[in-house]
């Protein structure tokens, strides 16, 4: 089982599965070399990119990413400020300083190779690295797989660089919705006292609650920064940012007799932090990039708006968010590439549901009823990005599940947690619907908005 801080990132934008995911392989195969002890060898790079990698990764910024990782660089420590003129440098001269001290050839215009419509076995994620000797010869090869949420799998789909524990040795190892809530029954649990006791095995109670608060701190950050930054998003969309002038009415409107105004303060934090992420800056994945608004945004909305809310009840959130994205993560997919956004914004919206109806008073079933309500009401919806930007429609779709995922909480919290459909049914079903919609509309920018939008 992972952890919840393999579902909750600290990394950059625009996406998980195509800049966090692709810049730890990129790092990861420069370790490699290194460890093998052949990196004297190497005088030349060469990166190609599949599937939905090939079709978008340029939007989503996979090749820069990729540059940084070679160098050594981690998502959630680069300094966005500075990456970008490290970029143009290398661009300029076409070098690479491998972990950031052996200088080899990379011509990013000829030597990063995107193939949009082909796709390596095992995922459409894929990326291969070739290190190259003087001749051109290959001296070491490594596949990747980004496989969503900045998780990245080996070429025999180990998983690599995740918080690594064995299913038997935590006290309450769940692989399903049904066998989380028996460990819940068995102990009048709550979701949030059982991941909080799966990752005490992991590292101290005080880390668990000091990191899921740091991880709080990020997020809420990442959304004032975004208060402040007028203008328009990279990419060539010409997309104005909103959050900035929103903000501002809304301070000015405080106090007004409005019933609605705190749906506005939702959609705010969500638009903010999306737009920080479409913008390549400090985010965290919740539990991917394309869908880093939601947790933030209800997380802001139990915090202003629920009596009595304090940082345990932020700490309890997470944790009970987190043993939700793990259902989905382990029983379907949390990747745009293969189950399209229900997989992300989806996914967002069952764990911030679940999480905010624990907080509401909710039982174990109520909060298992409140993720089923999220992610049904999300099931079939695709991932279109107009010109493979994290911009149309991603941001809006975030405020949109935001205040989705607070009425699914609501609802499930007037009834009395027996549902017709259950938590593990719904991800099933999701999990069958993704692999039945067409790679036109699983972040390949081939079918729905994104071939459908007029450029004025």
């Amino acid at each position: 089982m992972i952890s919840v801080f393999d579902l909750f990132k600290i990394g950059i934008g625009p996406s998980s599965s195509h800049t966090i995911g692709p810049m730890t392989a990129a790092r990861l195969f420069a370790s490699h070399v290194a460890a093998t002890g052949l990196l004297g060898q190497v005088t030349g790079l060469r990166v190609e990119f599949f599937g939905s990698l090939g079709a978008t990764g340029r939007g989503h910024s996979s090749d820069r990413a990729v540059l940084l990782g070679l160098e050594g660089h981690k998502p959630d420590t680069v300094d966005v400020d500075w990456a970008e003129s490290r970029i143009s440098k290398i661009q300029q001269t076409g070098r690479v300083n491998l972990l950031g001290s052996h200088p080899v050839t990379l011509i990013p215009a000829s030597d990063l190779v995107f193939h949009p419509r082909r796709s390596l076995p095992h995922h459409p994620n894929g990326l291969r690295f070739h290190a190259l000797s003087a001749d051109g010869s290959d001296v070491a090869v490594q596949v990747y797989y980004s496989i969503g949420g900045g998780f990245v799998v080996d070429e025999a789909g180990e998983p690599v660089d995740v918080v690594a524990s064995s299913r038997g040795s935590l006290p309450f190892p769940f692989a399903s919705g049904r066998e989380l809530l028996q460990h819940c029954a068995s102990g009048e649990r709550s979701i949030s006292d059982v991941a909080m006791a799966n990752e005490a095995v992991r590292r101290p109670q005080s880390e668990v609650r000091e990191g899921l608060l740091h991880i709080w701190r990020v997020m809420d950050e990442c959304a004032s920064r975004g208060f402040e930054a007028d203008g328009v998003l990279p990419g060539g969309l010409n997309v104005r940012r909103r959050a900035p002038d929103l903000y501002r009415a809304l301070v000015r409107t405080t106090g007004a007799v409005d019933p609605l105004q705190t749906m506005d303060w939702v959609n705010l934090i969500a638009l903010s932090v999306n737009e920080e992420n479409a913008a390549g800056g400090r985010v965290v994945t919740a539990p991917t990039n394309g869908a880093a608004g939601i947790i933030p945004a209800v997380l802001h909305y139990y915090t202003r708006c629920v009596p009595g809310a304090d940082d345990d009840g932020v700490i309890r959130f997470l944790l009970t968010a987190g043993a939700i994205g793990m259902l989905f993560k382990k029983n379907a997919s949390i990747s745009g590439a293969e189950v399209g956004c229900q997989g992300e914004v989806g996914t967002a919206c069952a764990m911030a549901a679940g999480a905010l109806c624990e907080l509401l008073g909710g039982t174990p079933a109520q909060a298992e009823n409140a993720a089923e309500i999220g992610i049904e009401h999300n099931l079939g919806l695709t991932c279109d990005p107009v010109q493979g930007l994290v911009q149309i429609p991603c941001i809006e779709r975030n405020a949109m599940a935001s205040v989705q995922a607070i009425n699914a909480a609501r609802i499930a919290i007037r009834g009395d947690g027996s549902h017709m459909v259950a938590l593990d049914t719904a991800i099933q079903t999701m999990l069958t619907t993704g692999r039945d919609m067409k790679a036109k509309y699983k972040e390949t920018s081939r079918g729905g908005l994104a071939v459908n939008v007029v450029e004025c």
